[in-house]
């Protein structure tokens, strides 16, 4: 286990502002209404925290760093704001640009709390500098499995591009899936344009569709594709990585838009803290949150009550992870080692297969939940 001393930070009570790096995606090829969504959430916790008084009467300050779904421009920026001394680092939506960050963050023995990202090996090795409260891929994944077969679907293709995400995603398919009498056909988006993909779900006879694909493209391509081939009508296209989360996917899409599963990460119903910040993040976003505004608000109440216990200093904010218990927007979060997750884990934030509704795009139906 990589456990660097912690370079010291020191207690202050000038004034001086408590700093959190933020890491997000803000431009392409990064998802940059994902990215948007984060730092909303990000954003309205550090202004409630300094609204109730800051940490210990220090002002609360997000330092951003834009990722742009790169890995080495997230490890250098994780080096620039540990120069800078913040006192933890928040946030990242893409797993392999979360990964790069969490790999530098232990080395260089500054906790971060990873907002956003699933990828089950976050880090190679077990470290005690980062935690995460966005489910495992593994986990959300087979609750994902669970609704395909709930549903009927048996012989399932996969469009996938190349990538650890997607590499992974589709072994946690074909792994949970056979045993069950499931079978994974995959289709490599590197050799097929969007209009051939419909020939082999014809010819593989599958019933369901899954974009393991970036957004926008080639994934508006393919379901555009499939929705027009008469031959595929009673096909079901799913996108367990979240692409119909967002308004630019009903934008870009419309009537095509709906009726493709999607995996989020909320309650059925929110508390009423969750209730009173989904009302704040839709006045601040001017429209309906995503799950990953709320990643973000959960990631800044953790950090904060952290700091306001421990103080400033990295290596006790690390050591605290197995402590914290904060009501969160989606439930009390707290972390544990949990079998196969190199980092500290809140299992589990809630898990749902939702979809748009197709008599009303901008509503979402609850389809299974885990």
């Amino acid at each position: 286990m990589n456990t660097p001393p912690s370079p010291p930070v020191a207690e202050r009570t000038d004034g001086s502002s408590v700093r959190i790096g933020a890491l997000v995606p803000l431009t392409r090829p990064g998802w940059v209404e994902a990215g948007q969504h984060l730092l909303a959430g990000l954003e309205l916790a550090v202004r409630e925290v300094n609204d109730g008084g800051g940490i210990v009467g220090r002002p609360l300050e997000l330092v951003v760093r834009d990722t742009a779904a790169d890995p080495q421009r997230a490890a250098a920026a994780v080096d620039e704001l540990a120069r800078l001394g913040v006192a933890a680092l928040a946030g990242e939506y893409h797993s392999v640009v979360a990964r790069a960050a969490a790999a530098r963050a232990d080395t260089l023995g500054l906790p971060f709390l990873c907002s956003s990202a699933v990828l089950d090996a976050l880090t190679e090795q077990p470290t005690e500098w980062v935690a995460r409260l966005a489910p495992a891929q593994s986990h959300g994944w087979r609750i994902y499995a669970d609704f395909l077969l709930s549903a009927g679907h048996s012989r399932i293709a996969v469009a996938a591009e190349p990538g650890v995400y997607w590499a992974s995603g589709a072994r946690i398919l074909r792994d949970y899936l056979a045993p069950r009498g499931g079978t994974v056909i995959e289709l490599d988006m590197r050799a097929l344009a969007p209009t051939a993909v419909c020939d082999e779900l014809v010819g593989n006879r599958a019933t369901a569709l899954l974009l393991l694909v970036g957004h926008p493209e080639p994934a508006v391509s393919i379901v555009k594709s499939v929705r027009r081939d008469q031959r595929l009508a009673a096909i079901m296209i799913g996108a367990p990585a979240g692409q119909p989360e967002f308004a630019e996917w009903a934008t870009l899409l419309g009537e095509d838009s709906t009726a493709i599963p999607f995996l989020r990460y909320l309650p059925e119903s929110l508390s009423p803290l969750g209730a009173r910040v989904e009302t704040a993040l839709r006045e601040r976003l001017a429209e309906a949150p995503s799950f990953v505004a709320f990643e973000g608000y959960d990631t800044v109440a953790v950090l904060a009550d952290v700091l306001r216990s421990h103080g400033a200093d990295r290596a006790r904010t690390a050591a605290s992870w197995p402590r914290v218990a904060v009501e969160g927007t989606r439930g009390q979060i707290q972390f544990s080692r949990t079998p196969g997750i190199s980092v500290w884990q809140w299992a589990w934030t809630p898990v749902q297969v939702v979809d748009r509704d197709p008599a009303q795009p901008d509503r979402f139906r609850i389809l299974h939940a885990g």
